[in-house]
């Protein structure tokens, strides 16, 4: 078999790859490892936490027991399906503050400021506020990618901004606009009551025009005289070689995409050598430089029956499902995260490092121990804490080595507990009076440095926002893997897109940005760029002197 292009993982990124380069005219195989997307579990908004812990969508990873968090094993769910883990997550859509892609083209990824990758999130959007307000200047008409707002009708997300401009934060009409900072309306990827995946927005339009799939786990990269020509993939027929006439897309993820370089005998080369791997491109930043965002539930008890705990029994979950069976409506018909907020956690901080995600309901992310109640799940955006992803053995099938090494810095403890403090405050707002019980998690008697650090270690969660692990940079930076372009330093004809390129986490939830690079890299495959667009994004006036 043999295409143009060989994109490795149906994806975020990968969907998005795969649609614009068969738009240009050029063949495409997706390799893709998972199977169907179809099912109700996937397609129901507010059924999030059933596919992310389902064997049958996700790759079931975790980490190696995470020293500053009292040696737990985390979970660290990933896309295996296809549409990858955009058919898996909670459907939030942030672009990321225009601060953290100005932070990537002075790190060294040049042509990825702000005003060169805006343009490429109004390429991909199809923006719907709905009559609830936003910043269309600002926004997409008509991408692949339909992005809708929740009915924000549970009067406790409504609480939520008020108690957030009520503690001096400003509210935002909307935070992937001109202005990130402050409270207001959540942006979701449901289109109709359903999940709004890359595999709907990309994947199904490019196999109309030809692309195709192909079943398989890619066990490496073939590279010949220094040049990537196919990609070996292992399935129900065996051991097959798919080449590529023009490029090798590698668009497996965070996770994948790094192990898959790796067992291609690309990355750190005496790591290679320990696991029996030949050394084609002896590149020490393979698998590191691996970030995410850690959050913790603060969970508050309502006095009221205003919650989403009114759903939780047999016959409400029987209610909520035949609504959206029949007619893709009610609760079942949003990611019920229709609230948020984005702060800075001190004066000195120039973008905010903080964010809110609200949900009308105390529960876990499995969805277990729900009760009636409502959470803020909070965590700082910008950890200096970085791990690594690494073979466990040269076989493909075998699960790489994560470790994210949480909570390894004195500042990721000081953020953390600023973090925690500053949602207490917000909750604790005149907004909340007609609602507000005692507080479930961290509880109120936890109320010392020592306490709410003990309370993180046990119950911080990640939010499953993998990165870094392919970092782009300059070609003579040595802990660069990936170029501006995407292409791997040291071998021709490979590229990387997807989130492992990053080289710092952005602000905010994975997937928008995840698609952003698709697009945009897709465009440097076809030697083209979109012009970039110098609009001015707001910052606080006062932010070196004032934390709000």
């Amino acid at each position: 078999m043999q295409a143009d292009y060989v994109v490795v993982g149906a994806g975020s990124a990968g969907c998005a790859m795969a649609y614009r380069l068969t738009e240009a005219g050029h063949s495409v195989i997706v390799i893709e490892f998972g199977g169907s997307d179809w099912g109700p579990f996937i397609n129901m908004p507010a059924a999030l936490s059933y596919p992310m812990n389902m064997r049958r969508y996700d790759w079931g990873y975790h980490t190696e027991p995470e020293p500053h968090m009292n040696g737990r094993r985390m979970a660290c769910p990933r896309g295996k399906v296809i549409g990858g883990s955009s058919s898996i997550n909670g459907m939030i859509y942030v672009r990321g503050h225009a601060g953290d892609f100005d932070h990537w083209r002075d790190s060294g990824a040049d042509g990825w400021g702000y005003a060169d990758v805006l343009p490429y999130y109004k390429r991909q959007e199809d923006w719907h506020a709905g009559g609830h307000g936003g910043d269309p200047d600002w926004r997409g008409q008509g991408g692949p990618l339909h992005v809708t707002r929740g009915a924000r009708l549970n009067p406790l997300v409504q609480a939520f901004v008020q108690a957030g401009v009520q503690a001096g934060y400003g509210a935002t009409d909307d935070y992937n606009g001109q202005r990130q900072e402050g409270f207001g309306p959540f942006d979701m990827t449901v289109w109709k009551g359903e999940r709004w995946s890359a595999a709907k927005a990309y994947l199904r339009p490019a196999q109309k025009k030809g692309a195709q799939v192909v079943s398989g786990m890619a066990r490496r990269v073939v590279v010949e005289e220094g040049r990537a020509v196919a990609v070996e993939i292992e399935n129900g027929k065996g051991v097959q070689t798919i080449r590529a006439a023009r490029e090798v897309i590698v668009a497996a993820g965070a996770i994948n995409a790094p192990k898959l370089l790796l067992m291609s005998g690309i990355g750190p080369g005496a790591h290679l050598q320990e696991h029996g791997i030949d050394v084609i491109a002896d590149r020490r930043g393979v698998g590191q430089n691996l970030q995410d965002h850690l959050e913790l539930y603060v969970q508050q008890a309502s006095i009221k029956p205003v919650s989403l705990y009114k759903y939780w029994s047999l016959l409400g979950k029987a209610y909520v499902g035949a609504r959206w069976l029949f007619g893709r409506s009610g609760p079942g018909a949003t990611n019920q995260f229709e609230s948020c907020g984005f702060i800075r956690s001190r004066a000195g901080v120039d973008y905010p490092d903080v964010q809110f995600h609200f949900l009308p309901l105390a529960v876990r992310y499995d969805g277990k121990g729900a009760s009636e109640g409502y959470q803020a799940h909070v965590g700082p955006m910008r950890s200096p804490s970085r791990g690594s992803v690494s073979l466990r053995s040269n076989r493909a099938e075998d699960a790489p080595k994560i470790l994210f090494n949480y909570m390894s810095t004195e500042e990721d403890w000081r953020d953390f507990r600023q973090c925690i403090r500053l949602t207490r405050e917000i909750l604790a707002q005149p907004a909340f009076d007609p609602f507000r019980g005692e507080e479930i998690q961290p509880g109120d008697d936890v109320q010392s440095d020592e306490a709410l650090d003990a309370v993180i270690r046990e119950h911080a969660e990640s939010a499953y926002h993998p990165c870094g692990t392919c970092k782009m940079g300059r070609a003579d930076d040595p802990d660069a893997v990936v170029d501006p372009q995407g292409r791997v330093i040291g071998v021709e004809g490979l590229r990387v897109a997807d989130s492992s390129i990053f080289p710092r986490i952005p602000n905010g939830n994975l997937n928008a940005p995840s698609i952003m690079v698709g697009e945009k890299i897709a465009d440097h495959v076809l030697g083209r760029q979109l012009p970039p667009d110098n609009a001015e994004p707001w910052f606080h006036p006062n932010w070196e002197t004032a934390q709000r």
